[in-house]
């Protein structure tokens, strides 16, 4: 798993690698009101893209891989992602 963040400025999906993140143009504007959506990552394990919300972003929840392939789970803190422990 990529152990650091790397956030693009222009939406280019084929450019996103794992680890990869893109701001959504109106982050904050939709998903649920508490917690909107925030950012598009890839999965720093295999790279399935997935939406992510503000308090995923800011490491206040964990973040965990939408592929049924991959176990990823993952907190995000500034530009690191540092492993979930397992309980």
């Amino acid at each position: 798993m990529i152990g650091e963040l790397s956030i693009i400025n222009e939406w280019i999906p084929e450019q996103m690698e794992p680890g990869t993140v893109f701001v959504l143009e109106n982050a904050g504007e939709v998903g649920e009101k508490e917690d909107p959506y925030w950012a598009v990552l890839s999965c720093p394990s295999c790279g399935t893209l997935g939406l992510i919300t503000r308090k995923q972003m800011a490491g206040l929840l964990p973040t965990i891989c939408g592929s049924p392939q991959c176990p990823a789970q993952f907190f995000i803190k500034d530009d690191e992602i540092t492993p979930r422990k397992p309980f």
